[in-house]
């Protein structure tokens, strides 16, 4: 094969990336020069296959698309270079550091719920309140590793009887995938992830709680049912600044507050009241996998 057929295989691949990234984020061609200051004819045969971009090129392409982590590895893989970023387990040893700020972080958010989680909502890392408190509604133990938050939210036999406002909590909970995606896009194990959350039996009632869905809320509450009590709660998304890494780029805390006085101490007492079973972690541990 000729160094041009070369180029134009490779093209061929990376030109599909690249036209699916700019459909993605709305771009032509020419408001995508205007960002990368790459000339639009460059461009274009980048494209099409009749010209290589340089590795540095490549890169600033993919950042003004705003392309995540993962999928510029691919992006590199595709025009004959070597991935760029580190693409290691979340516990590596080049990620301590991080993991230890998620467990300082998990710890000091005690008593209340608190989880580190891939970008497919699987659980990594929790504080010691959380699976106290998901541990109160179900037997956490029985289920699965990796644990995944919303299938346990979804499953019938998870938590979702003990949530009062099922209807337009977990419409919240699906359109929060897809806004919290990395890189705002659905890839496709989200797409999955999502399939598999909608192939749960759907409930025909209306929520049993429907008071829990006050307009006068700032967001809408996650509300669960335990001792005949409504409990109210809100959560914190956090993330990464300026990740370097895949893994670090993937991972998010959930922090989960209660929404109103009554809340809080109907939780504290609860807290008061409940342990993990000896030598037993249901979720996870800060600084150890759930797994």
């Amino acid at each position: 094969m000729t160094l041009r057929n070369e180029t134009q295989a490779a093209g061929g691949e990376l030109g599909r990336l690249l036209r699916h990234w700019r459909d993605l984020r709305g771009k032509s061609q020419i408001e995508l020069s205007l960002d990368t200051e790459i000339s639009q004819r460059h461009l274009s045969f980048i494209e099409s296959g009749r010209s290589a971009p340089s590795r540095q090129s490549l890169a600033t392409i993919a950042q003004a698309l705003e392309v995540p982590l993962r999928e510029r590895n691919q992006l590199f893989l595709a025009a004959g270079f070597a991935p760029v970023y580190v693409d290691e387990a979340w516990n590596a040893d080049e990620m301590a550091a991080v993991n230890r700020a998620l467990a300082r972080v998990l710890q000091q958010h005690e008593p209340f719920p608190a989880i580190v989680m891939d970008r497919y909502w699987n659980v990594l890392m929790t504080n010691d309140a959380a699976p106290r408190f998901f541990g109160a509604f179900v037997d956490l133990a029985a289920r699965p590793s990796p644990r995944n938050l919303l299938h346990l939210m979804f499953d019938p036999a998870g938590i979702r009887p003990y949530i009062a406002n099922w209807n337009s909590a977990s419409k919240g909970l699906l359109e929060r995938v897809r806004r919290e995606a990395v890189g705002h896009v659905l890839d496709e194990r989200t797409r999955e992830l999502l399939d598999e959350l909608m192939a749960y039996p759907a409930i025909d009632e209306e929520d049993s709680n429907p008071a829990t869905d006050d307009p006068a809320l700032p967001v809408v509450p996650l509300s669960f049912i335990k001792d005949g009590r409504t409990l109210n709660y809100f959560s914190m998304v956090s993330t990464v600044g300026t990740p370097l890494t895949v893994a670090a780029q993937e991972l998010r805390v959930e922090c989960m507050f209660p929404m109103d006085e009554s809340t809080e101490a109907h939780h504290r007492e609860l807290m008061s009241r409940l342990y993990t079973s000896d030598g037993e972690t249901v979720f996870a541990s800060p600084g150890t996998s759930s797994d």
